[in-house]
């Protein structure tokens, strides 16, 4: 029996390695000047100086490795978001993290910080804006050493409505040319120049990958209830601490860097849960890379349905995941 899932898991993880592939393929041949992938093997090593060689390095490269870390990062956050709270509603922006990140970015926008700051300012106001929420949910939501769940989720909530009500105020009194940045800015895109902004969205996620391995079994038997896992010797409000600072670190990443980008951390979790199974030993892996591939192509799309204009990414998403989500749910009953 054990060697049955093993070979299953692993059919699956090459079923959606060679997907990822393709995927990363796609993204760095297509665009407004298409390379021809039997090229990129030459470009690579003899190239050095031309255009192509510089499409590829300077735009696409980046382009694909941050889609890469932010796809696999909200994936991941959400299958621990959804296994901490046993609610496969639960998605990384229901916390109000998004909200908060928005709320920085807006006022950076509006107070033009980004003049002293430079390249910087905008995902360091999104990423504080990201740990004062966090800081908030986590220390109101804490009772004599219990992290309750439930009043995390209702204040994430309201947190969330109070930043987006925010935002649409600063909105509403801000100045043509800022109204666009933030527009832009909340709707998503991975149009990042900054490789050590991409640098670190990599190591933050496959770190965040790394850790979330270290609560595998916990994620499993937190599934039961957490009664049940306590009488299996888990240490419920440890694993829940953990488990909240990942998937907050990982979604406040995500934001700061790449916008809000919707629906990639609630559907992938729920479509891989129904095809991997709920063991978050092969659930973790395999949304991660789902969620990388994902992004992947729904960037793709974006740069090239309306060539040579580029729709933000979290527009596709948004789509594409909603599409998903209702069909999958009128398909099949999935359950945690």
């Amino acid at each position: 029996m054990k060697n049955r899932k093993a070979k299953n898991w692993f059919l699956m993880l090459l079923i959606l390695s060679l997907f990822l592939l393709m995927a990363c393929i796609l993204a760095v041949c297509t665009g407004s000047a298409g390379i021809p992938v039997q090229k990129i093997p030459d470009i690579l090593i003899n190239g050095e100086g031309t255009v192509e060689h510089s499409i590829l390095f300077s735009i696409r490269l980046p382009r694909l490795l941050l889609a890469l870390s932010i796809g696999g990062a909200l994936s991941l956050a959400g299958v621990l978001l959804q296994g901490m709270f046993r609610n496969p509603l639960v998605e990384p922006y229901t916390l109000g993290i998004s909200g908060g990140a928005s709320l920085g970015v807006c006022l950076n926008i509006i107070f033009k910080w980004y003049i002293t700051l430079g390249v910087i300012a905008y995902p360091l106001s999104g990423f504080l804006g990201a740990l004062l929420v966090i800081a908030i949910v986590y220390s109101i939501s804490i009772k004599k050493g219990d992290l309750k769940t439930n009043n995390m989720l209702l204040i994430g909530v309201m947190i969330s409505f109070v930043s987006s009500s925010v935002v649409m105020l600063l909105m509403a009194v801000s100045h043509s040319e800022d109204l666009h940045s933030i527009i832009f800015w909340i709707m998503g895109s991975l149009d990042e120049p900054n490789m050590i902004l991409v640098r670190i969205s990599i190591i933050v996620s496959i770190a965040g990958l790394i850790l979330s391995y270290f609560f595998c079994l916990d994620l499993n038997a937190l599934a039961l209830g957490e009664e049940e896992a306590i009488h299996l010797g888990i240490q419920t409000e440890r694993t829940k601490r953990f488990l909240f600072i990942i998937a907050s670190i990982l979604t406040g990443m995500s934001v700061s860097v790449a916008g809000i980008i919707m629906f990639v951390g609630l559907i992938v979790p729920h479509f891989m849960r129904m095809t991997a199974g709920p063991d978050h030993r092969i659930l973790l892996i395999s949304s991660f890379i789902s969620g990388a591939a994902f992004l992947t192509v729904c960037d793709v799309i974006s740069r090239t349905i309306v060539a040579p204009l580029e729709l933000p990414v979290g527009v596709i998403t948004g789509i594409i995941g909603g599409v998903i989500f209702i069909y999958v749910l009128s398909r099949k009953q999935v359950s945690l």
